[in-house]
């Protein structure tokens, strides 16, 4: 590489290192997940206890472990049934919503402050469902489009959505979660 080539790369590197830089700052001061869960009109619930011999969230590192949680309401209920049969695909979808709602309750409950989430790293959603039912990603998607209405890009996340022939007190889904935290 001759030295007229070598500057321009330098001049290139240094620029896109500074554009770099700026969108992060950029994007730091944009980040405001509680400030959006009140735009959104979104109340957070109280945490409450785990309901065996488990614990909420486990952390390991940076990371995040929590565990599967369903759709609580507000009395203290659950939605439940079984997608394909009693629950609509509207229906699961609200279920969904609902349980990520709990889950953004216990990284405020476990952090203190939204805008340490770093990613939403990973999520598994179970949904209680049919043999014949097969749009249990449909379901999820009321879990992963709350995640990114909230966390925007950091929200964008990989994940499984399965079907079971069953979950615990007939919850329509349970889902689990990973995330990665500053």
């Amino acid at each position: 590489m001759n030295l007229r080539n070598l500057v321009i790369f330098s001049l290139l590197f240094f620029c896109c290192e500074q554009n770099q830089s700026k969108n992060q700052r950029d994007n730091n001061l944009e980040y405001n997940p509680e400030k959006r869960l009140e735009q959104l009109g979104i109340t957070i619930p109280e945490v409450s206890s785990p309901v065996a011999n488990y614990v909420r969230v486990v952390k390991s590192g940076n990371l995040l472990f929590l565990s599967g949680s369903g759709p609580k309401k507000a009395d203290g209920s659950y939605i439940t049934g079984k997608l394909g049969k009693e629950l609509t695909i509207e229906d699961g979808y609200q279920a969904a919503w609902l349980t990520g709602v709990n889950h953004i309750a216990t990284l405020k409950s476990e952090l203190g402050n939204l805008n340490r989430v770093k990613r939403i790293v990973k999520v598994l959603g179970m949904v209680n469902s049919t043999p014949e039912f097969l749009d249990q990603p449909k379901v999820i998607n009321g879990f992963s489009d709350l995640m990114v209405e909230v966390f925007g890009d950091r929200g964008k996340h990989a994940r499984s959505a399965v079907g079971m022939a069953a979950l615990p007190l007939g919850i329509a889904v349970e889902i689990e979660l990973i995330v990665e935290v500053e």
